[in-house]
């Protein structure tokens, strides 16, 4: 992986600065670049494109040399922009981190015995343990169902986006909600640019519902964070952030509960 990076990282900072021009808040390029380029520094052309464009939304972090020409309080971030097209642009918080100062919710893990043995610790055992411990409902405070995994569409100026898991709510008033859900296990890190695209889905996808995009991240195996947005004049926030520890039953004391 660490080799991965570092040819990643050389292809993505020639791609940079054959583009960029001094000033810029926006640097376009295509899929198409990151083929020519490969070529022209006689480097192996990446079996799958797309995990190049993964790795510094996710994993790691942009070249220093890119780093360092954003402004203060500003970083560089990988959009899409249509179909095989990519911008890096400005952002005031590409990455969504948990707060380590935050407390944590016990919660009675009522996930099944037979999905622990075998669940990693990817985003598809997080999206489990959510849907068996009914963390989605708890966090919001609503009645939530699960609609559908991995949706894929295509947005207009975004191209092709993928939300893993999007749920719907009911409330009390008997309001309608949609809850587009991203998810992230090991070493990923969650990024503002999903919840772009999240946004950017359900306005398209379910326009009359309330759109609620959620983030979960694990903390530890069984400690996970989950987050809530909205928009502001400053773009998009952070409206919630929870700490929630699944445990076995018999561990939460009286003290846990009142």
């Amino acid at each position: 992986m660490k080799n991965s990076i570092n040819r990643y990282s050389k292809l993505i900072e020639t791609i940079f600065f054959k583009k960029y021009v001094h000033g810029s808040k926006e640097v376009h390029f295509i899929r198409e670049d990151l083929i020519e380029t490969a070529k022209e520094l006689n480097m192996e052309v990446p079996k799958n494109l797309g995990d190049v464009i993964y790795s510094f939304r996710y994993r790691a972090s942009l070249p220093e040399s890119i780093v360092k020409l954003a402004p203060n309080d500003l970083e560089w971030v990988i959009r899409p922009t249509g179909r095989s097209q990519y911008m890096f642009s400005l952002s005031n918080n590409p990455r969504i981190t948990p707060n380590q100062m935050l407390a944590e919710t016990k919660i009675p893990d009522a996930t099944p015995g037979i999905i622990k043995k075998y669940a990693f610790d990817d985003e598809q055992g997080l999206l489990a343990k959510l849907r068996y411990n009914r963390l989605i409902d708890i966090f919001m405070g609503i009645t939530c169902y699960s609609l559908q995994n991995h949706l894929r569409t295509t947005v207009p100026d975004m191209g092709q986006i993928e939300t893993d898991e999007v749920y719907v709510g009911l409330d009390k008033k008997g309001c309608h909600y949609i809850l587009p859900v991203q998810a992230k296990g090991g070493s990923d890190q969650l990024g503002i640019v999903q919840i772009e695209q999240d946004y950017a889905m359900c306005s398209i996808k379910f326009p009359n519902l309330i759109c609620i995009p959620i983030a979960a991240q694990f903390i530890e195996d069984d400690s996970i964070a989950l987050f809530s947005f909205e928009t502001s004049k400053n773009g998009i926030v952070i409206s919630s952030e929870r700490h929630y520890r699944l445990v076995e039953p018999d561990s939460i004391s009286s003290d846990d509960i009142l």
